[in-house]
C-alpha cells in the first residue's frame, strides 16, 4: 500500500496547458481537460518530467497519451455507461485494508470508500467494484475498470461462476477464496450489465490514482471496523489473499 504517488500533471491540451501541482481543486488540472474533446495529459513523479514531457509534446515527438473515458467520443463502447475505476488495498498483506471507487456519468461524480482493521488486497479490490455497483439506483449499463487482474479474469474468464456452480470449489478439494464477496459480486453483475476492464495501476489514470489515494486514506483511519466474515475465517483456520 505504501506507493509512490505521482505528484505533478502535464497538460499538453485542455483549456489550460501546462504543468499542475493537484488534480483536484482550484485551477487543478482535472479542471482543464473534464469534457475537454481530446485532452491530452500526464502524470509525473517530478516536475522535471513533467516539463520534459510537456516540451516535447509541443516540438511533435510522439509520447504516450492518456485520454479521459468521459472525453471519448459519442458512439464509443461506453457511451452512456456508468464508468467505475476502483482500487483496493492493505498496509500490510493481511492487515489494515481500504478500497476506493470513482464513479462517472455525465456530469455526476461520485467517490466512495472505506475501511477495514485486518482484511486483504484482494478482498478491498472485490469490495471497491461492489460498492460501485451498489451504488446504481437502477437496473445500469456500467464499465468497471480495475488494475486487479485477479478481479478481471475472476468474471472475464468465468472462474467465479464456475467456483459459485460447484458450491464455491475450485476443485475437488480446494475452497475459492473470498466466497462471499464474489458471491455479492456475481449478484451484482446479473442484475446489471457490466462490462470489466483491466487497467494497468500507477501508469498515470488519474482515476486510477484518485482510488488508489482513497483507499490509502481508507486504510490509514483509526478506529476501523472489522471485516468480520474474514476474521472469523481466518479463527477457524481459513485464508484469503
Amino acid at each position: 500500500m505504501e506507493k509512490k504517488k505521482k505528484k505533478f500533471y502535464a497538460v499538453v491540451r485542455g483549456r489550460k496547458t501546462g504543468v499542475f501541482a493537484k488534480w483536484f481543486g482550484d485551477d487543478c488540472a482535472e479542471v482543464q481537460i473534464r469534457k475537454f474533446p481530446g485532452a491530452i495529459y500526464k502524470g509525473f513523479y517530478t516536475l522535471k518530467d513533467a516539463r520534459e514531457w510537456l516540451l516535447n509534446q509541443g516540438s511533435g515527438k510522439q509520447q504516450p497519451v492518456l485520454e479521459t473515458s468521459q472525453n471519448k467520443p459519442e458512439g464509443s463502447s461506453t457511451a452512456g455507461k456508468v464508468l467505475i475505476y476502483t482500487d483496493g488495498g492493505c498496509l500490510n498483506n493481511p492487515g489494515p485494508g481500504g478500497y476506493g471507487t470513482v464513479l462517472l456519468k455525465g456530469d455526476h461524480r461520485e467517490e466512495l470508500s472505506s475501511g477495514f482493521r485486518l482484511t486483504t488486497n484482494n478482498r478491498m479490490e472485490l469490495m471497491a467494484c461492489i460498492e460501485g455497483l451498489k451504488a446504481l439506483k437502477s437496473k445500469s449499463s456500467a464499465v468497471i475498470h480495475s488494475d486487479s487482474r485477479y478481479v478481471v479474469n475472476g468474471i472475464t474468464r468465468g472462474w467465479a461462476k464456475k467456483w459459485r456452480a460447484n458450491n464455491w470449489k475450485r476443485n475437488k478439494t480446494d475452497r475459492a477464496e473470498n466466497a462471499d464477496l464474489w458471491a455479492q459480486l456475481l449478484d451484482l453483475c446479473d442484475r446489471h450489465s457490466v462490462e470489466f476492464v483491466w487497467i494497468k495501476g500507477h501508469a498515470g489514470n488519474p482515476e486510477n490514482e484518485r482510488c488508489d489515494q482513497l483507499a490509502s486514506i481508507a486504510a490509514s483511519r483509526e478506529g476501523l471496523p472489522p471485516d468480520s466474515i474474514y476474521e472469523n475465517m481466518k479463527n477457524v483456520g481459513g485464508h484469503g489473499t
